[in-house]
């Protein structure tokens, strides 16, 4: 395992007993927040996933938002979630020392053992210099969802726990991942998303297997090829290439 990094310089650190939802409160909380801050929630009452799903959360796990205040284009903020999925990495790394665990699997979920261990909900809202950017972070760290519970095909849920038998509290992750974000942060600002691409591709999940990808209610199935310079998934199918902007992909 390698040491522990530093937290790092200019980023506030809240941890809160409940919330709401971390996203929710960091949003509410930017006009008070000029620099970087994370926003720990021991315990959330209204979380959410993507598509506005209900994100349980058992006291234990961890739940968490970074704030930020981008000036990019949209699109470009966009990215950030592939260097959150890419902090998630080094933070698991950092306190397991398995590297060959943890994998990441297209748009913004993190692996462990194939199971998804973690997920990333970027949301923002507009302010008078550009955004104010909320990457809500949550992982399975003592209890994961009943897999019964799941929709049928998509990636079954586990514990760091169960996996490794490793237990981490929600403080401890966040010591590890606010560092690793803050490095990664630093490369996308310096040299924009091709550096991230790369390290990104180096780790992901089924890259050159077959898998789906399903949008609202079409589902295609094709070859993992890459993701191209805008992040898209770009699906190799009997009539070539399409890049797929969103989408939920199914292995």
């Amino acid at each position: 395992m390698s040491a522990k990094a530093a937290w790092p310089d200019g980023h506030g650190r809240h941890v809160l007993p409940t919330v709401d939802s971390t996203n929710a409160y960091a949003l509410r909380m930017a006009l008070d927040t000029p620099g970087p801050a994370w926003f720990l929630g021991l315990e959330q009452t209204a979380g959410r996933g993507r598509r506005a799903r209900p994100w349980a959360s058992p006291r234990g796990n961890f739940y968490a938002s970074l704030l930020l205040h981008p000036t990019e284009p949209p699109e470009q903020i966009a990215l950030r979630s592939f260097a959150a999925s890419l902090a998630l990495r080094d933070a698991f790394v950092s306190l397991t020392g398995l590297p060959g665990a943890f994998a990441l699997k297209w748009p913004n979920d993190v692996l462990l053992n194939g199971g998804k261990v973690a997920g990333i909900l970027l949301e923002s809202t507009a302010s008078k210099t550009g955004f104010d950017l909320a990457i809500g972070i949550g992982v399975n760290l003592i209890g994961a969802p009943d897999p019964a519970a799941v929709e049928a095909g998509a990636t079954v849920p586990v514990s760091l726990l169960a996996e490794t038998g490793l237990r981490v509290t929600p403080e401890a992750f966040l010591d590890a991942l606010a560092p690793a974000y803050a490095a990664w942060e630093a490369l996308f600002i310096a040299q924009g998303f091709a550096a991230l691409r790369q390290e990104w591709l180096a780790h992901a999940a089924r890259l050159g297997d077959t898998i789906r990808a399903r949008t609202g209610t079409q589902t295609r199935e094709g070859v993992f090829e890459t993701i191209d310079p805008a992040g898209n998934l770009i699906l190799r199918m009997s009539s070539g290439p399409v890049a797929i902007p969103a989408a939920e992909v199914f292995f």
